[in-house]
């Protein structure tokens, strides 16, 4: 070969390297491109700005280990059930934002609910110990604790202006790939569920991809801002996906950092359903809305004038449906707060104040009695609470429970206490029916009561 020839040739590897180089970069590792500032889209930036608040969570979960299956179906048949052996295995459950510099972080109370030991894991790969703050079943939201200094962490943006078509951003744990990104636009706003006997109101439905392990995660709009935290997806369908907005979430965050619990707001105003009979009975045209069945003296309902026989149309300036949703709209109201209720008497319509007071313990004692049927009262040992009385011709009373029964849990919720047992029974409004564990000698049983 020529000098020239290889010259010729040294050239043209040269400019290959170079050209190399120009789009990979010195390295070799990324492209050159992939600091483009052109490319660094505002889906690009809203997820490099929030995903270090974006934790994993995980906690130990008990599964029962069988015995031979034999003597399993054997031992059932003749004995009553007892628990098989536990053991317990490490599980990721889904996701968490941290929402306060100084650790709380925001997650599902469906995702704690049957772990142990909850760990978090931050997205620099950190471990910590997280501790439990407060849990609402009602709202489906948790707030757990860690310690590890000043940590990245979101604040609530607003959910009240969100535009049905607008980009939004879901970041999460699916499956357990952690700080998963999808996107999606927002499909609908203030959408219900109804779940398990209870009404879910205002969720945000989105058609981003939402699966297992993204509850507790947050949504996110195109600026970055936590608008929701994603929560459930519709059973047998894709892309319909559901977040708790996040002025919703603020809220019940706010009272779980400062009390522990969810404060119950309280209206002293007892409904039921506008059936077609119902209106025709009361000689008005409407079909929609709950009619007032009875208003407790010197409640906030009966200061504000309401009577049996009003027809309550709205709640807020938007429409009431039933009595479910009238009812998780009531308990919902901030304590202090005024709802404006549209109200029909007769042929006159008109708007109606109702300040929100806290429920007293006799008010929630009083709420238990008439929705289940029975009291309780505390032991010497903490693990449940004894059933004081049942009340005749209840839905207790029909199921079977007899005072000196023991009550584990109701609601999902451990009745360690008189205390835990008022909380459950808040959580109830709304409800039609509800899941009770009672314990009778050595024997337990899990019921479901109607809630009257």
């Amino acid at each position: 070969m020529s000098s020239g020839a290889a010259a010729a040739r040294m050239g043209a590897a040269i400019s290959c390297l170079l050209a190399t180089i120009a789009v990979y970069g010195p390295s070799g590792a990324y492209p050159a491109w992939a600091h483009d500032d052109a490319r660094r889209t505002p889906i690009v930036r809203a997820v490099e700005q929030t995903s270090p608040a974006v934790v994993n969570i995980s906690a130990e979960q008990a599964v029962l280990v069988s015995r031979d299956p034999f003597f399993e179906q054997f031992f059932n048949d003749f004995f009553e059930a007892r628990p098989r052996r536990q053991r317990y295995t490490r599980t990721s459950l889904g996701s968490g934002v941290i929402v306060r510099p100084d650790g709380y972080v925001l997650t599902n109370a469906h995702v704690i609910a049957r772990g142990q030991n909850i760990k978090v894991v931050l997205a620099d790969e950190r471990e910590l110990d997280a501790r439990v703050v407060g849990v609402d079943a009602d709202a489906d939201i948790a707030v757990l604790k860690v310690d590890g200094g000043t940590l990245p962490h979101l604040e609530f943006g607003n959910s009240d202006d969100l535009l049905i078509g607008e980009t939004v951003i879901a970041i999460g744990n699916p499956f357990g790939f952690s700080h998963t990104v999808t996107t999606g636009v927002i499909s609908a706003v203030r959408r219900s569920l109804k779940s398990e006997g209870r009404t879910y109101l205002d969720f945000v439905q989105t058609d981003a991809s939402i699966n297992p392990g993204n509850s507790g995660g947050p949504l996110l709009n195109i600026r970055g801002e936590l608008i929701g935290i994603n929560t459930a997806i519709y059973g047998g369908a894709q892309n319909i996906g559901f977040a708790i907005p996040a002025r919703r979430a603020g809220q019940v965050v706010a009272e779980l950092i400062r009390y522990g619990e969810v404060r119950r707001s309280y209206l002293g105003i007892q409904v039921q359903d506008l059936t077609p009979e119902l209106a025709s009975a009361l000689g008005i045209a409407v079909r929609q809305g709950v009619v007032v069945r009875e208003v407790a003296d010197d409640s906030p309902g009966a200061v504000a004038g309401l009577e049996p026989g009003d027809v309550i149309l709205e709640v807020d300036g938007r429409d009431v449906r039933d009595r479910s949703e009238f009812d998780e709209r009531a308990s919902a109201a901030a304590i202090g707060s005024t709802l404006k209720l549209t109200v029909q008497r007769g042929s006159s319509r008109r708007d109606v104040a109702v300040a929100a007071r806290e429920l007293t313990v006799e008010q929630l004692d009083d709420v238990g009695w008439r929705l289940l049927g029975f009291k309780v009262k505390d032991r010497s040992r903490t693990d449940a609470v004894a059933i004081a009385s049942v009340r005749r011709g209840s839905p207790a009373d029909r199921v079977g429970i007899r005072p000196g029964d023991l009550l584990i849990a109701l609601n999902g919720v451990a009745t360690e206490s008189v205390g835990t047992f008022r909380r459950a029974v808040s959580s109830l409004r709304g409800a039609t029916e509800t899941q009770v564990l009672i314990q009778r000698g050595p024997a337990q049983y899990r019921l479901t009561l109607p809630v009257e």
